[in-house]
């Protein structure tokens, strides 16, 4: 570990926006990956990466009798592939299109026998190129992409943290490569009126299901050309009447054009207790949705978990 890294470092959208078009889409490559030989799970649960000590990874995917894993290792600069057979083979992270990651990544796994075909059309992406067409994106710069890593490092202890204070069904905290971001979603356990569908880059059969009950769901974005800035979020599905003017963590704000509260990336990172300011957003913009909404809060929750201290009841 370096103790040189900033706990929080600096995302600014427009000094690494080339490299995370392109990283965005190797990892739809990989998730793509497991999507297509993961039996489904309710939500897209099957589909997305964990954060790992080294970087994002798919956790183990059935092949056969076996299992294999595929990790983005943003430390040691490499896409690992393991098995359960004992064989390792791995990729460097370098400057390269995604044609060529996409090409030297089935290869690499048919080389351990691990054949796949995914559809090569990335998903939630504004004008799609097939994955084996595109020369277009082809920037990697290590150092961000690290940077990136580390950011997510943070959400994602704060984020399991926040996700032990609920008693009801609760997501695990992992990072949809399609939106490219990182998701903790509450449910209150009652069903929801069906989503309307229309999400671009998205069939309407999975939204639905994805959406099929009501939710809390918060996460962190690194930003896009349409929004660049990374950013923590909060929305609820459907969204209750008074949510949006609900009072939230001061330096956070209601977004009309996304429909959801927004917490700058910078504003945590340049807080005098981020933790402290993070976990206070996902904990009012949930209330805001948990009230509006009619939840069973007392059924719902309890207090936020203890390492080594069994949960009272």
């Amino acid at each position: 570990m370096n103790s040189a890294d900033p706990v929080w470092p600096d995302l600014t959208y427009s000094a690494w926006s080339e490299t995370l078009a392109t990283l965005h889409l190797w990892t739809q490559i990989v998730g793509k990956i497991r999507l297509t030989l993961t039996p489904w799970l309710n939500h897209s649960w099957h589909a997305p990466l964990y954060l790992t000590a080294r970087g994002l990874g798919t956790s183990p995917i059935p092949i056969g009798t076996e299992i294999f894993d595929i990790e983005f290792d943003f430390v040691g600069q490499r896409l690992a592939v393991r098995t359960s057979r004992g064989a390792e083979r791995s990729l460097p992270l370098r400057p390269q299109s995604v044609a060529d990651f996409y090409r030297a990544t089935i290869d690499l796994l048919d080389s351990i026998g691990v054949v796949v075909a995914i559809k090569e059309t990335p998903n939630e992406v504004p004008n799609p190129i097939r994955f084996s067409q595109d020369r277009i994106h082809a920037s990697y710069d290590a150092a961000a992409a690290h940077r990136f890593w580390r950011a997510l490092v943070q959400a994602d202890r704060v984020f399991k943290l926040f996700r032990s204070g609920f008693l009801g069904k609760a997501s695990p905290v992992h990072f949809f490569w399609g939106s490219f971001d990182l998701a903790v979603t509450r449910f209150s356990g009652r069903r929801a009126p069906l989503h309307p569908g229309g999400v671009p880059g998205l069939p309407d059969a999975v939204v639905r299901e994805a959406y099929s009950h009501e939710v809390s769901s918060a996460g962190f974005w690194p930003g896009a050309e349409a929004f660049p800035r990374a950013a923590f979020y909060s929305y609820a599905y459907p969204q209750p009447a008074g949510f949006r003017d609900r009072p939230a963590t001061p330096g956070s704000y209601f977004d009309t054009t996304l429909g959801e509260f927004v917490l700058p990336y910078d504003t945590v990172a340049q807080a005098r207790q981020p933790d402290a300011l993070l976990l206070d957003f996902l904990s009012t913009t949930y209330v805001a949705a948990a009230e509006t909404g009619g939840w069973d809060r007392a059924a719902l929750e309890c207090p936020l978990g203890v390492p080594g201290r069994v949960r009272p009841i």
